[in-house]
């Protein structure tokens, strides 16, 4: 959730005094906006923290009404005003049309650069944004502990968790279970929903609005045929971590009903072998021994594969479906003799790793998978890709897609004066003279020539993502930029 103007004024440096809008202080700033415009509405999307100097103003102040009328209109959080810069105190006038038009005025002082407050808005919005994944990431990780329990524990958790009702209902419509029991009442007037979702497949969901209460409906199953459905009905909606979570839910869900359907006792169910690999399930837990049990000694070895295989795998052995690919979890002394039994197609595969190290093992597996792919290979392991993150570019894959990055400038007939220009201009951090005079050429030329290699690209050099991979491309095409 984006900070309020409230929190902003009550930071100290930044020297804010609030004019008008006393009530509306509860208000998101969702971005701050500099403008001078006498009209700036039109490059405004509404929820804005405006800040202005007033420059325009120096030689005959405007109809500050209609200026103000119009903020007001378009939905901005506040109109910040800098004193002591063109005008020593924000005008009088500016303060009646706001109190007018109920545009909340807040006086920044002459101390306080314009960017203190948009750094502070983002510093917020960044710590909000973290605070929500972990909350997010916590709650994953106690559903998922959960399944251990089964489907009755992920319902109950998952209505806490979100302060919602949750039912769990079987194919044909008859409750499972329900948190709290009394949202089993909600299930008759979904009989309509449930109807159109078995038409549409496991891959449809619906929601439903009725008054202030937000219901979705999805249904449960791995494959084709629907297992059962969850559904969870909250007031207001759910917010994007909420999502996230009910997601996780009918994942494991779907497993749960999956694994009942065919009978499987004593396995180790797909959707915590996929919270082991994710770290969000620790076996060292005082409560999860009986998972202890059933899992290869340390140390393990995670293999990704394109499919499992017909082959059952054998005790201690754990596989698991996710994302169109196979997962596999082995012991380090048995998994090459079990790997090319139970998986197909190119196979990556772990270095050793200790239970705590499983997430960084999964990666190591889903690296060796995807330059498997690109070198042909039917077997890769992790230890002989090529040592550090751009040595895993060096493949078929990375050159392909450093030919499509570089094209436009490769298709050039002065190609390798381009692309030492842009090779000089990034390894300088956007420094003239230093590219310059590594290339030899005066600033000037290499200003022409940047500006060709801006047109020519399709991308924007000044967004860091964009540089970061033209620089692996050109590392990948050749260590210094040159053909």
């Amino acid at each position: 959730m984006p900070p309020t103007l409230g929190a902003l004024m009550r930071t100290p440096r930044l020297r804010l005094s609030l004019l008008t809008g006393q009530e509306n202080l509860d208000r998101q700033v969702e971005w701050v906006a500099v403008s001078e415009l006498e009209d700036p509405t039109p490059y405004l999307a509404g929820g804005e923290l405006l800040l202005t100097t007033g420059v325009r103003w120096a030689g005959g102040v405007p109809d500050l009404r209609d200026y103000a009328r119009r903020l007001a209109e378009r939905r901005i959080t506040g109109l910040g005003f800098a004193a002591g810069v063109v005008l020593e105190r924000t005008p009088v006038r500016l303060r009646e049309a706001a109190a007018e038009s109920g545009l909340t005025l807040v006086e920044v002082g002459r101390e306080t650069p314009f960017i203190a407050i948009g750094k502070e808005v983002s510093r917020l919005l960044a710590k909000e944004e973290y605070e929500g994944l972990s909350r997010a990431f916590a709650a994953q990780r106690e559903l998922t502990r959960a399944a251990l329990t089964g489907a009755s524990a992920i319902v109950g958790r998952l209505s806490r968790d979100l302060g919602a009702w949750v039912v769990l209902l079987s194919n044909d419509g008859v409750v499972r279970h329900a948190a709290p029991a009394s949202a089993a009442e909600h299930v008759a007037g979904l009989t309509d929903e449930l109807d159109r979702l078995r038409a549409a497949g496991v891959r449809a969901s619906v929601s439903v609005t009725s008054g202030d209460e937000h219901v979705s409906v999805q249904p449960l199953g791995t494959g084709r045929r629907i297992r059962g459905f969850l559904a969870v009905g909250a007031g207001g909606g759910l917010g994007s971590d909420e999502r996230t979570l009910v997601n996780a839910a009918v994942s494991l869900l779907s497993l749960e009903l999956e694994r009942a359907a065919h009978s499987v006792p004593a396995r180790i169910r797909e959707g915590v072998l996929t919270a082991l690999l994710a770290g969000a399930l620790d076996p060292l837990h005082p409560g999860a021994e009986r998972l202890r049990e059933a899992l290869p000694p340390e140390p393990v070895v995670v293999a990704v594969a394109e499919r499992s295989g017909p082959a059952h795998p054998p005790e201690g052995v754990l596989i698991a479906e996710q994302d169109g690919r196979a997962l596999l979890l082995a012991g380090a002394d048995t998994a090459n003799g079990v790997i090319g039994e139970v998986l197909e197609g190119p196979v990556g595969v772990s270095d050793p790793s200790s239970y705590a190290q499983l997430p960084g093992a999964l990666s190591q597996a889903e690296r060796a998978w995807e330059a498997a792919h690109g070198s042909g290979e039917d077997l890769l392991r992790f230890g002989d890709l090529p040592g550090g993150l751009l040595g895993l570019t060096r493949t078929p894959a990375g050159a392909r897609m450093a030919e499509e990055l570089l094209a436009p400038l490769l298709r050039q007939r002065t190609s390798a004066e381009l692309l030492a220009s842009l090779h000089a201009y990034l390894a300088a951090s956007g420094r003239w003279d230093a590219a310059s005079e590594v290339l030899g050429v005066h600033r000037h030329t290499l200003r022409y020539r940047m500006r060709r290699i801006r047109d020519l690209l399709s991308g924007d050099l000044d967004d860091p993502d964009y540089r970061t991979e033209l620089w692996i491309a050109l590392r990948v095409h050749g260590l210094d930029g040159r053909e």
